[in-house]
């Protein structure tokens, strides 16, 4: 940690960047939707001794000697997945959620075989097949998209395009959803055409685990999340499923693309998962859906396009084509008055992927500092004066926003700083 004197000691410049960056995390409003804050614990446990141990294979089967701790770690790990999530199988060691993804095309598909997802530009991700990709270069993609005039996925199209291309594998899910995903439509048409279905849940995650967000459990044959974003854990990921794919899922994991997990990291996963089980958690959870729906209010009030129109869970998609800016700027603007955000493409946008038509928003880490509807509005409303500033160069009204912000975040410690 920042406040370590051997770090200090040993790396000043290191100790002194890590530091800084503690203090932008704690004085900054973190609204970008895969950011959150983990709690004391979960960084002890990542920083920790298990970082010196290779563990390759899985418990009691192993490669390497020395493992009678970290069987049990990875075991615990594994045993609260299944009991939160309410599945059969879990798999702990994929080192983020893209590696996961890829280890989902390894147990089910050969390379050319057809995989079907959520275009990324409608809000899907990387690994579902879109071209700059591995999984797009490596294996057919068939994409759907949302609809222009409510944008939102429309399964008849969905069921359409499965009957006319027959992909193998069908991912449901994506990185700037902003809806509750259908997982009993998509299975009804993967059940249809034979194919495999994944429930990339990487995002709403700690959604699920709370109650929160409707499960895949039942539906998909299999699941992929990370272990950040909403569920408030280390960066890593998991693989769950039935037993049925447990054998395919762990053999693509090790030895088909991994060596030796992180087993620091699998001791975060744990406790976060211990945490996710509690119902301080589950308060959270709707607290997330509760502050996103309030902080769409508040822009829609003021003007601002949703796409969708609004919110199921804990993001905010918007497109700024009728504020007269693009999302770079604007995101860049924000960020100087305090308000973290990412700019991003939009459903249909007309702009390229760099400097796209708009912003993605989300709540789960002001959710995680104790935020609740007033400050949502609050935000929205500092979010449209500094769009409107931005547009005019107006970097007086800038820094007054970033004075008010500050004010705000020093009444909301953030969870696990200091």
């Amino acid at each position: 940690m920042a406040n370590d004197p051997a770090l200090s000691v040993a790396d000043p410049q290191i100790a002194e960047l890590i530091a800084a960056e503690e203090r932008r995390q704690a004085d900054t409003i973190k609204l970008i939707p895969s950011e959150n804050y983990v709690s004391k614990a979960v960084l002890e446990a990542t920083g920790t001794v298990l970082t010196n141990k290779y563990s390759e294979g899985y418990a009691g089967k192993r490669y390497y000697e020395g493992q009678q701790v970290i069987d049990q770690i990875e075991t615990l790990a594994i045993e609260r997945a299944k009991a939160v999530f309410g599945v059969e199988h879990a798999n702990v060691q994929p080192y983020s959620g893209s590696p996961a993804n890829l280890a989902i095309y390894m147990a089910f598909l050969s390379p050319g075989e057809k995989v079907m997802g959520l275009g990324l530009p409608s809000g899907g991700h990387l690994t579902h097949g879109w071209s700059v990709s591995a999984t797009g270069a490596w294996f057919t993609a068939v994409r759907y998209g949302v609809r222009q005039d409510t944008g939102r996925i429309d399964m008849d199209q969905v069921r359409d395009l499965a009957l006319a291309e027959r992909p193998k594998l069908i991912f449901c899910g994506g990185t700037a959803v902003p809806r509750t995903i259908d997982f009993p439509a998509f299975a009804e048409i993967a059940k249809e055409i034979g194919a495999v279905l994944a429930a990339d849940i990487a995002h709403i995650a700690g959604l699920v685990a709370g109650g929160a967000h409707p499960s895949p459990v039942g539906y998909a044959d299999v699941i992929s999340t990370t272990t950040h974003k909403t569920l408030r854990g280390p960066r890593g990921a998991m693989l769950m499923s039935t037993e049925e794919h447990a054998k395919a899922l762990d053999k693509a994991v090790f030895p088909g693309l991994q060596g030796g997990p992180h087993n620091h990291t699998t001791a975060g996963i744990a406790v976060a998962l211990k945490e996710a089980s509690t119902d301080e958690f589950k308060a959270y959870a709707a607290q997330v859906v509760t502050n996103a729906k309030a902080l769409a209010e508040g822009l829609a009030s003021r003007g601002f396009d949703l796409v969708s129109g609004g919110t199921d869970n804990h993001l905010v998609l918007i497109d700024l084509t009728n504020k007269d800016i693009a999302g770079k700027p604007a995101a860049q603007a924000l960020d100087r008055a305090g308000l973290e955000t990412n700019y991003n493409s939009v459903p249909f946008d007309t702009r390229k992927p760099f400097d796209p038509s708009g912003v993605r928003i989300g709540t789960p880490a002001v959710t995680s500092r104790g935020m609740g509807p007033a400050e949502m509005d609050a935000i929205a409303g500092w979010f449209d004066e500094v769009v409107e500033a931005a547009k005019k160069g107006d970097e007086q009204t800038i820094e007054r926003v970033r004075k008010e912000v500050l004010d705000l975040t020093a009444q909301f410690p953030a969870p696990g700083l200091g």
